[in-house]
């Protein structure tokens, strides 16, 4: 088969003025893909008339400066000015503390003590497997039955544990799910802690713990979807891809998908594993939904826009588009983006005073609506002056396609100006790709999801994930399936040991 080289002989002017940008955008989006730095942060390029007004203002003198020299003594009464402490953060008080006393090599016998010198110094030691005995004392009772007597063996039930006849407690078994999901750390690896600590557990054998739990969890995580999709008014989403072992695919990996669905106001986060990229994994999730939907401009979304549901995007993609806009037309690009700023300097104003809903409505309605109408007609003006195919004029066509959507975040108080606490919520699948690798099977990538959710939402509510998921594995297998509300990490209040019993060490 012999290569035909693309020829250029036939096409117009016009034509290859759009080929030479193409190519030229795509190179430049090549070097900063492999060269650049990541982060897009933006600072408008240093101007002399940036912060000029305009104003012709005469220079006012300044007063002539009298330096006076002042002398003095001080006497051995005057007190003296105590500096202010410098040295180390005191550590917590609340950290257990190990007291080494250290007497003087002198003989001390007689003498009288005037206080103590203490020094401290933060220690770590690793964390020791233990192991956990219940022991129940069996009473003999005389019964008399049908007038013969004989005696009844009276003996206390086990507590429900997460995993019958497990020989994992429930600590363990949060353990284990902590390392993989927030700290990433594959099952392989610690099984090879494990071995350190003297204890030998097959993969296998802690991979079926993990499956079990799962199963426990899921009535648990199935409330938790109820709160997120039936009784919030406001969802960002977004979604990443997994992969997935699939037996159907020999030497290769399945790609999947986790949609990511967070309740801003309610402070949850959920995760839901779908096959593919299509739209039935949003059709099954939020067929009861009705409020704002927020997306990143996915065309998958757009089916979802009704009398019930308002679309809106997200600001921090269209500023993404004028970011790499910069190396093909750095001047409109730029003032796109000192105009997108200037609506994010008001975010920041109402987050940093702390403003409630209607206050932070009341401020976009003054301050960022002049900002999106000005934006909106600088854009229509400076489009037909563009190429449309150059990277800045498809940024502004993004944006213009858009941008009703991307104003509606102005109409209510508690909508966000982009998606990026969904996007945050992401973060720990990135992470975890890169360690983990793929999920075993579909079913395994579903149970991915759901701990994600638990996991996503603790860190939102400032929950300590390891002490929530011991709790919560120790109480759901008694606990009544019409208060499991309470066990989620945003309600969640831990209990106290039954008074039956006595931990002895």
């Amino acid at each position: 088969m012999i290569a035909t080289e693309t020829t250029y002989e036939n096409l117009s002017r016009e034509e290859l003025i759009f080929t030479v940008v193409k190519f030229q955008n795509e190179l430049e989006q090549l070097k900063r893909l492999v060269f650049g730095s990541k982060q897009e942060r933006f600072i408008p390029s240093a101007s002399p008339d940036q912060l000029a007004l305009g104003l012709s203002v005469e220079p006012i003198a300044q007063p002539e400066i009298t330096i006076q020299n002042i002398e003095y003594t001080r006497t051995l009464q005057e007190p003296v000015k105590k500096s202010l402490p410098t040295g180390r953060t005191k550590l917590p008080l609340d950290l257990p503390r190990e007291r080494v006393v250290i007497e003087p090599t002198e003989d001390v016998t007689g003498l009288k003590s005037i206080g103590e010198e203490i020094t401290e110094e933060l220690d770590y030691t690793p964390g020791k497997f233990f192991v956990r005995q219940y022991v129940r004392t069996k009473y003999v009772k005389p019964v008399l039955e049908n007038g013969v007597a004989e005696t009844k063996i009276i003996i206390a039930s086990l507590p429900a544990r997460p995993i019958d006849k497990c020989i994992a407690g429930a600590a363990l078994l949060a353990y284990i799910i902590i390392n993989k999901y927030i700290d990433h750390l594959p099952v392989y690896r610690q099984v090879q802690r494990f071995v350190r600590e003297g204890i030998k557990l097959p993969a296998s054998t802690i991979t079926g713990w993990l499956s079990q739990v799962c199963a426990l969890l899921e009535v648990l995580y199935v409330e938790h979807c109820k709160l997120v999709f039936n009784d919030s008014d406001y969802i960002q989403g977004d979604e990443t891809y997994i992969k997935v072992l699939d037996k159907n695919k020999k030497g290769t990996t399945h790609q999947g998908y986790l949609w990511v669905y967070r309740a801003p106001v309610k402070n949850l986060v959920v995760f839901d594993y779908q096959p593919g990229r299509s739209g039935e994994g949003p059709r099954k999730c939020l067929k009861d939904f009705k409020g704002h939907l927020q997306s990143d401009g996915y065309e998958v979304y757009n089916a979802f826009t009704s009398k019930t549901v308002t679309l809106l995007c997200c600001m921090a993609h269209a500023r993404r588009k004028f970011d790499e806009a910069l190396s093909n037309d750095k001047q409109r690009a730029e003032y796109a983006l000192t105009e997108i700023q200037k609506l994010y300097a008001i975010e920041r104003k109402a987050k940093d005073e702390n403003y409630t809903h209607q206050q932070r409505y009341e401020l976009r309605q003054r301050e960022a609506t002049p900002i999106l109408k000005a934006l909106e007609q600088w854009m229509i003006n400076e489009y037909p002056s563009v190429l449309p195919k150059s990277t800045i004029g498809m940024a502004m066509q993004y944006s213009l396609q858009r941008w009703e959507k991307l104003s509606i975040y102005i109409t209510d108080g508690k909508l966000e100006i982009d998606n990026n606490l969904v996007e945050n919520s992401i973060r720990p699948v990135a992470l975890g790709r890169k360690n983990y690798l793929f999920a075993g099977s579909h079913r395994a990538a579903q149970n991915v999801a759901m701990l994600y959710s638990f996991m996503g939402t603790c860190k939102i509510n400032n929950v300590n994930p390891y002490e929530w998921l011991t709790d919560v594995l120790n109480r759901i297998p008694s606990h009544p399936v019409n208060k499991l509300e309470e066990l989620l990490s945003h309600k969640w209040k831990p209990v106290t040991s039954p008074n039956n019993t006595k931990i002895l060490t």
